[in-house]
């Protein structure tokens, strides 16, 4: 007996081929828009002027992060499963290298507040991934429909 293929399984493929992981990267990054305020303020007040700045470079070094691994995820995936694995697992470590380094030469280049760079990173790289996390879970990005 052949498998009837006209049964209503709840999902169809999506029209046309979708940057799912870019998607989400930018998502999060976007959401650096509400977490930067607080962050920035917190540390103005208590570091002053530059522990601001320093703040507001720490996040961007975050939120940019989270950018490049959608985009590498994306086109990743799009070549095949294993090197979508791999990309994921050694991208990791890679990107992690790469803010602790792009962090190490702007605190070389320009004079920031150490502390407050560290500290924002740390923070809004963790808020940013939980935020992210519960919003696909509970599914509130639409453009996330790949179902």
């Amino acid at each position: 007996m052949e498998p009837d293929t006209n049964v209503a399984t709840g999902y169809e493929a999506a029209p046309g081929p979708r940057d799912i992981e870019a998607i989400i990267g930018v998502a999060t990054a976007r959401r650096a828009v509400w977490v930067a305020p607080p962050l920035i303020l917190i540390f103005w007040l208590f570091r002053g002027g530059l522990g601001a700045l320093s703040a507001a470079i720490g996040l961007a070094i975050v939120a940019g992060n989270f950018v490049l691994a959608g985009f590498m995820l994306s086109k990743a995936a799009a070549v095949s499963l294993k090197l979508y694995h791999a990309a994921a697992l050694v991208g990791f470590f890679l990107r992690l290298t790469l803010i602790m380094l792009v962090m190490l030469v702007t605190a070389q280049v320009i004079e920031v507040d150490r502390l407050a760079m560290g500290i924002s990173a740390v923070v809004s790289y963790l808020v940013l991934l939980s935020w992210e996390t519960v919003a696909v879970t509970r599914g509130e990005t639409k453009e996330l429909e790949w179902s």
